[in-house]
């Protein structure tokens, strides 16, 4: 069976080639011709294939234009600005296009408004930015709801999550609550566990669903009952 991608087919070209193969039996047997069979011995990976220039189009005269129509638009009021069928009406009126489409100048404008955009500094860019975090410099703080079923009745509680933003070693506890006392405890709970303290920042993304203290709508147990009081903790595995 012959290789099915050119990658493939100059491994094996080469792979054969070690077993002493000749160029003609390796021509033969893949059926390529002298010229494959010495690229592939010179490099593992096949030359990238060339740009094909684009054909010119009848539209190719009429672009300046277009482009000094979309420049305009951008400090046009929005009321004013060209349409796609504005665009054609105006080459056909005042520049003489009857040789091309409407589907032409849809198509160029599609992919030049954005271009012409990003050149004038208008456009939005695509970006990236990699977060990168010493080790044991900063942590993430969060809480979560999370349902649990306590005496055969599914209540809301919530997860306390404290999570390092170099290794990603996180402590968990679900409190009653999300109160201050909830949140405070979570942190010297987690704080033990990991045998440290974070030398740089402790970000609290949800602060502001820290409730008042006192408010604990998660009941707990006591004596096989279910009752609301105090804090009640779950440690998790």
């Amino acid at each position: 069976m012959l290789p099915k991608s050119k990658v493939d087919l100059y491994a094996a070209i080469r792979r054969d080639a070690r077993t002493g193969m000749s160029l003609r039996a390796l021509m033969r047997k893949y059926g390529v011709g002298y010229e494959t069979v010495q690229r592939a011995l010179v490099s593992a990976l096949p030359e990238p294939r060339k740009k094909m220039s684009p054909r010119e189009t009848r539209l190719d005269s009429f672009k300046p234009v277009i482009d000094a129509i979309l420049t305009a638009d951008l400090t046009a009021p929005r009321k004013q600005r060209h349409t796609v069928k504005r665009i054609y009406d105006r080459l056909l009126d005042e520049h003489d296009a009857a040789g091309i489409s409407y589907q032409m100048v849809r198509g160029y404008v599609a992919a030049r408004r954005e271009e012409i955009r990003l050149q004038t500094g208008r456009g939005v860019v695509d970006a990236f930015v990699p977060q990168t975090h010493k080790p044991g410099a900063e942590a993430e703080v969060d809480f979560g709801d999370v349902t649990v079923k306590l005496a055969g009745e599914l209540v809301t509680c919530y997860l306390f999550g404290f999570r390092l933003s170099y290794s990603g070693k996180a402590v968990h506890r679900i409190f009653a609550s999300a109160g201050q006392e909830a949140f405070f405890e979570g942190h010297v709970h987690a704080l033990n566990v990991l045998g440290g303290v974070p030398t740089g920042k402790v970000h609290h993304r949800d602060r502001h669903r820290l409730l008042p203290p006192r408010h604990h709508p998660c009941p707990r147990r006591t004596g096989g009952q279910v009752s609301r009081g105090g804090p009640a903790v779950t440690e998790l595995a």
